[in-house]
């Protein structure tokens, strides 16, 4: 089976999968499912979850797309090519706890073809990244050493590379490089390189994406049922507004997804249903939420020997 074939079947079923298991966390709330398509070539089905006892709302995305390249994004792919296939899932997830940290994750295939319609260029993309609004310092480090155990198995010098990345990345640089959460691993345009094979990329981003329920749903059971008050509330939103900046001024798939004639209702989902800017908000010094922000830079995550933060 060709990869792109493989990597299509792969994301229906992980899709599938991570759907189901959000349900049986939450425990009331079930996803519901838009089949959509895309009148420049191609369409998906976006499966959304909303007043969870668990989960406030989640959006589990396929999409397989097809059609012409827009000028302006061949212009930045240094494209000769202009005819491209893409597909991938995306999923983000807010917690109705404020105790329980955000999720993000996605893994995509792209093809780009010559005039006679062969491959002329492919890569892989994806990642996952965590974003607590109050830190539990073991949740940060469970959810990295999952991530690592992963990338390790193909190459050692993935984890810090694409934790780089990832820190790199999400970053409200408009808000004085301040990262959008806690990290995780995050790469694009990953091709075969010595001793790693079309054959092991794809691999590799099954293996990542299937390692995501792994990697969230201990952190999920272990602070889902811990107290919060209208403070963390306020806070939570706070830092969702933070969330929604990054995603509608900085994400490089949302703006692919919207200039390239994406559905909006689809490429919109990852915002969360609630958020809030308040003039020149800062936290109280020394408080819980002042802790969190120091936190929200690179750090060694599975190394780290600091003390866990008391809870809530």
């Amino acid at each position: 089976m060709a990869i792109r074939e493989a990597f299509c079947e792969w994301i229906h079923q992980l899709q599938a999968t991570i759907c189901s298991a959000l349900e049986e966390q939450d425990g009331k709330a079930g996803f519901r499912e838009d089949r959509w398509e895309r009148k420049e070539g191609g369409g998906g089905l976006t499966r959304i979850l909303s007043g969870g006892t668990v989960f406030e709302k989640a959006g589990v995305n396929i999409s397989e797309v097809h059609g012409l390249l827009p000028e302006t994004l061949a212009q930045t792919l240094e494209a000769k090519d202009k005819r491209f296939f893409a597909c991938g899932i995306s999923l983000v997830i807010h917690p109705l706890s404020p105790l329980v940290p955000t999720v993000h994750a996605n893994y995509r295939y792209f093809e780009l073809y010559d005039p006679t319609g062969a491959v002329s260029d492919f890569w892989f993309g994806g990642g996952s990244d965590l974003t607590p609004c109050y830190l539990f310092e073991a949740d940060g480090v469970h959810f990295h050493k999952t991530l690592k155990s992963v990338c390790d198995r193909f190459s050692d010098t993935w984890y810090p590379r694409f934790k780089k990345q990832c820190e790199e990345y999400f970053v409200n640089r408009h808000r004085g490089n301040e990262m959008r959460g806690i990290g995780g691993i995050f790469y694009d345009y990953l091709r075969p390189e010595p001793g790693i094979s079309p054959k092991a990329l794809l691999e590799f981003s099954m293996a990542a994406g299937g390692a995501f329920l792994e990697s969230y749903l201990p952190i999920v059971e272990k602070r889902k049922g811990l107290p919060y008050g209208d403070q963390q509330i306020f806070w939570q939103e706070i830092r969702r507004g933070r969330y929604v900046e990054f995603n509608l001024i900085h994400d490089r798939g949302t703006l692919f997804g919207l200039k390239t004639g994406g559905r909006t209702e689809s490429i919109l989902m990852s915002l969360p249903p609630r958020a809030r800017w308040e003039y020149h908000d800062a936290p109280v010094p020394g408080s819980e939420e002042a802790r969190m922000l120091q936190y929200l830079k690179p750090r060694d995550w599975v190394s780290s020997s600091q003390p866990i933060p008391k809870t809530i």
